[in-house]
This record gives C-alpha cells, structure tokens and sequence, in this order.
C-alpha cells in the first residue's frame, strides 16, 4: 500500500460511542490523535462484545483509557475482520 491508499476500515463509529467521547474532552483528544486503524481497534473491541452490557462496559472503559493516554486497546487479539 503506498501513501496515498487509506487502508479499508470495517467498523464504523456508533453513536453511543461518539457520545462518550464528545462528554470527555480529554478521551476525545487522545481519540483524534490516533490513526483511523486504531479507531478501528477501539470500535471492534467494543462491538465485539456480545451483550449490550458488555458492549457499555467497554465503552466505558475505552473512555477512561483514552483518557489515559492508551492508543489501542491492551491484551486483545485485534480486528479479524479486515
């Protein structure tokens, strides 16, 4: 892939995520200053999850890592999906 190519994302952000970042500057900071790829980790972390609760837990410890300062999410396989 050269430069120019933008790797293919398959998740794309939910809404409840966007929420949880726009209520937490300091999450959203660290959010905007990852890569697309990253976001996609982030996102298929979440949804990965199989249960609704599972998935708001996630969401909600994603929040308090990127706030954190943590790029990707930690002990996690990554996406299989791209």
């Amino acid at each position: 892939m050269n430069k120019k190519e933008t790797p293919i994302m398959p998740h794309k952000i939910s809404e409840d995520l966007r929420k949880a970042l726009t209520a937490s500057p300091l999450a959203k900071r660290t959010w905007d200053d990852t890569t697309p790829l990253a976001h996609n980790e982030w996102i298929c972390w979440i949804i990965s999850g199989k249960k609704a609760e599972t998935r708001d837990i996630r969401i909600k410890k994603a929040i308090s890592k990127l706030k954190g300062g943590m790029r990707r999410p930690c002990c996690w396989a990554g996406c299989t999906h791209r």
